[in-house]
């Protein structure tokens, strides 16, 4: 029901409408999307998610970290005893609704309906492969003892990866994007915290999971769309429109 309810609020964000023919169509200014350009990595890029990553590692081993965990999570059971506040299933899909939903309010996003759901997608299947891999190799017990794939935390990994790919979409058009996106994601992450399914570097080291496989893709992709497509351009116009009540956008695709 969980995972159902969240691809429902992920199609709502990539909902539009396809308006091709029609007698009274009006057309407006086309949307020029820029095209995804290979760069570098930068070592800088990643420094902070391989440390959360390797924060969360570490905590059994470190009896400071441990200890961390530990007391966190007893905190919160004392102040807020029987806190369930479930929010944080559908929280962690937000941003992703967002940025599909701000280029359909004709907020235009970085880059092209195809690219950036490519990109997401690419994004996600890293995050899931890495997070589930982890999961069965550590075997984490959770503070609420329901299993043992506490480690790292799936919903804070997918909530940092939308958090990223809401700040790699939208951080030339404003800076309250990305702090909108990773509030979100902080507040999935606190969530976590606060309904005993995860210790606290869990969800530091699901962030940093999050957070890397969105930078691997946004530096990845350009470069396969290059060698898969012989450096071809993208043939896609979308072009915002307004008919009869209605508020949507042509899509055209040459191929």
């Amino acid at each position: 029901m969980k995972t159902r309810a969240g691809i429902s609020l992920i199609s709502l964000g990539l909902f539009f409408s396809l308006n091709c023919y029609s007698q009274n169509d009006s057309w407006v200014n086309p949307v020029i999307y820029k095209e995804p350009e290979y760069k570098p990595l930068k070592i800088s890029a990643v420094i902070v998610p391989v440390a959360f990553i390797a924060y969360g590692f570490s905590s059994p081993y470190i009896r400071q970290l441990h200890n961390l965990d530990i007391n966190t999570h007893t905190e919160l059971q004392e102040h807020f005893p029987g806190f369930s506040f479930k929010a944080d299933d559908y929280l962690r899909y937000a941003p992703i609704a967002a940025v599909y939903g701000l280029d359909l309010a004709g907020i235009n996003s970085k880059h092209n309906f195809t690219d950036r759901t490519a990109m997401l997608l690419i994004s996600t299947a890293i995050m899931g492969a890495t997070t589930g891999i982890t999961k069965g190799a550590t075997n984490r017990l959770r503070p609420n003892g329901e299993n043992d794939h506490s480690f790292p935390s799936g919903h804070t990994a997918i909530a940092f990866m939308a958090a990223e790919f809401m700040h790699q979409e939208y951080k030339d058009e404003s800076v309250w994007y990305t702090v909108i996106g990773y509030s979100a994601a902080v507040a999935t992450g606190t969530l976590r915290l606060y309904n005993g399914a995860h210790w606290l570097s869990d969800v530091v080291a699901g962030a940093g999971y999050g957070i890397l496989s969105t930078k691997i893709t946004y530096w990845a992709y350009p470069f396969v769309k290059e060698k898969w497509f012989n450096g071809k351009a993208n043939n896609t116009v979308l072009v915002p429109m307004h008919q009869n009540g209605l508020t949507g956008f042509t899509y055209i695709r040459n191929f």
